[in-house]
């Protein structure tokens, strides 16, 4: 997971999971990030404190990458993260009604990382049509397993595969055999 799209991904999830354990707009989490890009490097460390994960977890990154390399080494798609965390609150509610009919439990009951990962797949597959449901469901596994707990990428993809399946129920019908 290392395209620009990809970073934007990663990035919207940081700030998303800001946005709900701080309660500040999307315009403030913005503001940081561009002002300030270490800003989310810290956001990122703090998650991995909270997950309580191992000092080997969080000295590097995917692929044998350092995971705290400055935003600026990183490049990613600016125009993806701006709608994914504009997008996301403007249709909280739309994308809440998605997800909660797929859960097995209350949705303020996930893990805020995870339930940011929902919402930004519930997002892509609701409003982004032009990305192939595989896509959507794929990004949105691969930053469940850097970012979330041990086997919720196991959750996140059947959360998502659920809801793929009544958002997008023409693309799926188009792709399976008769």
């Amino acid at each position: 997971m290392a395209g620009r799209r990809s970073e934007a991904r990663r990035y919207a999830v940081l700030a998303l999971y800001q946005w709900q354990v701080s309660g500040q707009t999307p315009a403030e989490i913005a503001s940081h990030f561009f002002d300030d890009p270490s800003w989310m490097e810290a956001i990122a460390e703090g998650m991995s404190e909270d997950r309580a994960e191992t000092p080997a977890a969080a000295s590097s990154g995917k692929h044998g990458q350092p995971a705290k390399q400055p935003p600026s080494v990183r490049p990613y798609d600016h125009q993806l993260f701006s709608s994914l965390l504009r997008g996301v609150p403007e249709k909280a509610d739309e994308i809440d009604d998605a997800l909660r009919g797929n859960l097995d439990r209350s949705l303020q009951s996930l893990d805020p990382v995870e339930r940011s990962i929902l919402r930004i797949g519930t997002f892509e597959l609701l409003y982004s049509h032009e990305l192939p449901v595989r896509v959507v469901i794929n990004e949105a596994v691969e930053l469940a397993k850097a970012f979330g707990a041990e086997q919720g990428h196991r959750y996140v993809n059947a959360v998502l595969d659920r809801v793929a399946r009544t958002a997008r129920a023409d693309e799926l019908a188009r792709k399976t055999p008769a």
